[in-house]
């Protein structure tokens, strides 16, 4: 387990560093000057020059790039533009918001469906299944953004049970994880269900039967258990999808997370922060499929040996 955990952790590596130039790269396409927004509209060209310098960014992209990646090896991530305090600083602020929300999203979205999976996969072709799967093809195809505004008409305006916007309490935490995870709780309703299914097909659960095992005790001690191993790697990777996908959600709700505040460092061209807050989230869906990676092999050993 340890040699295999060496080996997918140097494997890691070269991603992480293409994941950086890429990121490093694109951030440098986004129409706009900085130097620009920095200096202000009243500013002369002089100004946005000597600006630029300040900042690095007339220096050559290759040149921009080592600085930044020295920065980062040196735990420095540089200022934020639009704050002037350390991009460190502000992330901090506002991280564990969009881990809360992270969580809170996964939690309900894996307990819920899973559970219809399940109820779909043991019924499959009666009503329940085609009831199952009509919930998950809806949670797929609704926008988050239009469900997020419907739950806030109904919900927030109309019923007025819970807070419209803002960050801070659990009562803020439960329409955006909602709206967040309502997409994935149907994509691992339909992997559990399919993954049911298969295992159902086997010959040890035929086996089982017959040797008068009750039908419940069949499902969740044999075939919940064995279909489990293919979900937990879904269930990473939308870990990750949910913390990507939280820029869209928080703006709906106005939540205080790394998402909001990826859409404000957009809008201001803020370099430093775009770029940090992009390979943040990269680093995340790395990790998590590292994760993913060791948890797989240490419930199934061939896999190491593979």
């Amino acid at each position: 387990m340890l040699r295999y955990f060496i080996k997918r952790l140097l494997a890691v590596i070269p991603t992480i560093i293409l994941i950086s130039i890429f990121v490093f790269m694109f951030v440098r396409f986004i129409p706009g000057d900085p130097a620009r927004r920095v200096a202000g509209p009243d500013a002369t060209l002089e100004d946005v020059e000597m600006i630029r310098e300040s900042l690095g960014l007339n220096k050559p992209v290759i040149d921009q790039y080592k600085d930044y990646m020295l920065g980062l090896l040196k735990g420095d991530m540089g200022d934020s533009l639009k704050t002037k305090r350390p991009v460190s600083y502000e992330i901090g602020l506002r991280y564990m918001n969009t881990v809360k929300l992270t969580v809170a999203s996964l939690f309900w979205s894996v307990l819920f469906g899973v559970f219809i999976g399940v109820f779909s996969g043991k019924n499959r072709s009666k009503w329940q299944d085609y009831a199952g799967m009509t919930f998950a093809v809806s949670g797929i195809s609704i926008p988050s953004f239009w469900l997020g505004l419907i739950l806030i008409d109904i919900i927030a305006v109309k019923l007025n049970l819970l807070p419209t916007v803002g960050s801070g309490s659990i009562k803020h935490l439960i329409l955006p994880s909602i709206t967040l995870g309502a997409s994935v709780a149907a994509i691992i309703a339909r992997f559990t269900r399919s993954s049911i299914i298969e295992v159902l097909k086997e010959d040890y659960i035929r086996t089982a039967r017959a040797k008068g095992l009750k039908e419940n005790k069949v499902l969740w001690k044999h075939v919940f258990r064995n279909s489990m191993m293919s979900v937990v790697t879904v269930v990473g990777l939308q870990f990750g999808f949910l913390l990507g996908g939280s820029v869209v959600t928080e703006s709906v709700f106005a939540y205080s997370g790394l998402g909001s505040l990826l859409i404000d460092s957009v809008n201001f061209r803020d370099y430093p922060m775009i770029q940090s807050l992009i390979l943040i989230f990269s680093l995340h869906f790395v990790l998590i499929n590292l994760l993913v990676d060791l948890i797989y092999a240490a419930l199934n050993p061939e896999i190491q040996l593979q």
